[in-house]
């Protein structure tokens, strides 16, 4: 049997597994059995953890499909507010999580036992790259955008409708067709912002190894880099995506990008 927690972080959710809890060499076929939504417990991943000091541990995240990803700012922080529920984490504490793409620093906001447990919480997402970069669609398509790197892959699409249409095509059409292309030999993860104010944007996932997705931390800190470094908008920035609302706050190039959000626990079991 396998122990698991199961989090969400703004409708974005994920096993945390213990990493003596399944062999190493099982995880990607693990992730896939208990990630499917019809036939397992259904996540968007698996977060492999091991406990490496009091208030610190180390991450794998494989996605839903059984690919390694780099990260998830989401995933992350659920995997916090697990590390919080565990030590008795109070407001102003730090959890030092350590990911594939670099430690991850994340200092809890808040705390909600009302109910399930919660947690409010900003993490150091490291310093954003990103560079303007045209794409062309298999039927020829061509489609500005920014190429991101938040740790892990992005391509980030401003849109001028509320739609997130491009070109007439749905949003999820454009972001499988994107996230697939050559470009990006380790596919990419696609994100399309609709500006709504100078500090504010609403954002649609299309989830390297997962598909449409709710939200995403790394998605939102790619938008929010992408809404501020190319287009001129203001920090801090509130980012609007189906499953909830975070907030991005960022300096500029050069300067590391910090995002704020929550997450919750809801489910603890054992699963085959």
């Amino acid at each position: 049997m396998i122990p698991f927690t199961k989090a969400h972080a703004c409708g974005n959710d994920f096993l945390i597994v213990t990493e003596d809890s399944a062999p190493t060499g099982e995880w990607p076929s693990v992730t896939r059995r208990l990630c499917a939504r019809n036939t397992g417990i259904g996540a968007d991943g698996i977060e492999f953890f091991a406990w490496t000091g009091a208030s610190s541990g180390r991450i794998r995240l494989h996605n839903a499909d059984g690919s390694l990803a780099e990260i998830s700012g989401n995933g992350t922080r659920c995997v916090a507010a697990w590390m919080a529920h565990q030590i008795h984490a109070q407001p102003g504490d730090q959890l030092h999580i350590e990911t594939d793409a670099g430690l991850r620093v994340c200092t809890v906001n808040a705390v909600h036992t009302d109910g399930e447990y919660s947690v409010e919480v900003t993490t150091g997402m490291g310093i954003p790259t990103f560079a303007p970069r045209t794409v062309t669609l298999p039927a020829g398509v061509q489609v500005e955008g920014v190429e991101i790197s938040t740790g892990n892959p992005h391509f980030v699409i401003v849109v001028d409708n509320p739609e997130f249409k491009v070109d007439g095509q749905t949003w999820q059409s454009v972001g499988q067709q994107i996230c697939f292309l050559p470009d990006f030999p380790y596919q990419t993860n696609v994100e399309f912002v609709h500006i709504i104010s100078a500090t504010e944007i609403e954002i649609r996932i299309f989830e390297r190894g997962v598909g449409p997705t709710t939200s995403s931390g790394t998605g939102s800190s790619a938008s929010s880099t992408a809404a501020i470094a190319v287009h001129g908008h203001q920090s801090p920035l509130k980012v609007v995506a189906p499953g909830g609302i975070q907030s991005v706050s960022w300096g500029g190039p050069g300067t590391e990008l910090f995002l704020t959000g929550p997450a919750s626990l809801i489910a603890r079991g054992e699963a085959w």
